[in-house]
This record gives structure tokens, sequence and C-alpha cells, in this order.
């Protein structure tokens, strides 16, 4: 895989490596999060060697921020340094992610001391690193002008599900511009033009390349649409045409 020069990519890896020593010359786990899809990816590849000393856990199946842990022998969920804030509300007042992540952040918090906030009707549940669990706690009354509380509820409220879309599509090819406009809606040339003003991100990397031929697997990101998954190719019609299914999450 090629990795850009972003200094950023280069501090996280360097971090790694460091993480990777202190580990073997203590003998024991080290973790470095809450890390993002993206930084997850370039750890996963980059320290493909490490691959079995290497593990991510986030609270909960299928989160999308999650901690690494480096370590030569297996760890269990529950020695991941994550904590559970759960936040009750009334069912009327209608919160966002955006509004809890920014109630957060004015604390002075690092980005990375936050894992997924999971919001539904009436109830939220945060994770975060464990040793700042209890200043949250004691900081947050309110969310914006709604007051919130520090509920006792379990994970059996929450609804962890995420909201799915299955596209069921029909393009002339797998080129990047295709896809695009295709998910999109939009014609082929508007699709491109989405495309080299770096708009488009294939596998968390921005891809300005509008011939780049997608493959089953593959993440697309498009700006102002969302995130994608490119799932099945299923094959041709009776036109030469390609039947794919993409997963849109949204």
């Amino acid at each position: 895989m090629a990795f850009t020069s972003d200094k950023n990519d280069k501090e996280l890896i360097s971090r790694v490596e460091d993480l990777a020593d202190i580990s073997l010359t203590r003998n024991k786990p080290s973790f470095l999060g809450f890390l993002n899809e993206r930084e997850q990816y370039i750890i996963n590849n980059y320290f493909s060697y490490y691959s079995s000393e290497i593990s991510f856990y986030g609270g909960y199946e299928n989160a999308k921020r999650k901690f690494l842990c480096f370590s030569q022998f297996e760890v269990k969920k529950s020695d991941f340094p994550i904590s559970k804030i759960y936040f009750q509300f009334r069912k009327s007042d209608k919160l966002s992610h955006r509004d809890f992540l920014g109630a957060i952040m004015n604390l002075g918090l690092e980005r990375n001391c936050v894992g997924d906030i999971v919001v539904n009707e009436g109830i939220a549940v945060c994770f975060v690193k464990e040793e700042i669990k209890s200043y949250i706690e004691s900081q947050i009354t309110k969310i914006g002008h709604v007051g919130v509380s520090i509920s006792s509820r379990t994970d059996n409220d929450i609804n962890y599900k995420d909201d799915i879309e299955t596209l069921s599509l029909i393009i002339s090819s797998m080129r990047l511009d295709a896809v695009v406009a295709a998910i999109t809606m939009l014609s082929r040339e508007k699709a491109a033009g989405l495309v080299l003003s770096g708009r488009v991100f294939t596998n968390y990397f921005e891809n300005k390349n509008v011939s780049y031929i997608l493959k089953s697997g593959d993440i697309l990101s498009v700006r102002g649409y969302g995130k994608f998954i490119v799932k099945d190719i299923l094959g041709f019609t009776k036109k030469n045409r390609i039947k794919i299914n993409i997963e849109h999450y949204r």
C-alpha cells in the first residue's frame, strides 16, 4: 500500500512503533486511542507483519472509533480502558451526535479521548477514555440548552444498529467517476468534477483519479453524500453493464 507524506500519518506510524516497543519490552499490553477509521486502516496495512499482536475495540461491535491494543498475548474486551457514560433527556428534545460531541469538546479535551456517541430517543451513550469519565460526568448537565442527566440505563436500552441502505445499481464500468455518478445521481461530468476537486476518498485517502477501478470491499466517501462500501459485484447484464450492490451508511 502506498502511503501519503501526510505529517499526521507519519506521526501516527511513529507512535504505534513506540507502542510496539513498549509492549515488547515490558511484556504487557499497550493501548492507543481512540482512533478514527482512516487511522485504523493505515495501522492495519502498515503494520501487517504485527497482525497477530494488534487488535482494535471501541466498546461495542461495529464501533467506528476504536482503541488499538498491542499485545503478545490475548486481551479481553474488558481490558481496554474504555468507559461508557449514559445520558438521559426528554424524548421531546431532539439531540444529535454533533450536539454531544460539541459539549464534550468544549471541556477542553482532545478528540482522541472520545469514541463513538450513539444517540437514541431520550438517551445517548458516549464511549470515553476511562480516566476522564468522572470529569465529564461532573461537568455536563446541559447539551446546548437541553438539560441532561447521568443515567443508570444499560446497553439493553440502546439501539446500536447502523442506518444502512443497500443500493442495487447497474453501471457502465467500475471507474471511480462512473460509480460516484451512480451513487450521487449526478451526471458523469459532475461526478468527475467531485473527484477532481478532492471531495472523493477511496479507503480513506483522497483520490483524484477519475479512472481508478473500484473493487469489492473498497470504502468510498463523498463529501456531502456520505460513506459507501462496495459489497458485491454481481456480474453483467445482457447489454454488458455491471450489476453491483453498494451499502450506504446514512
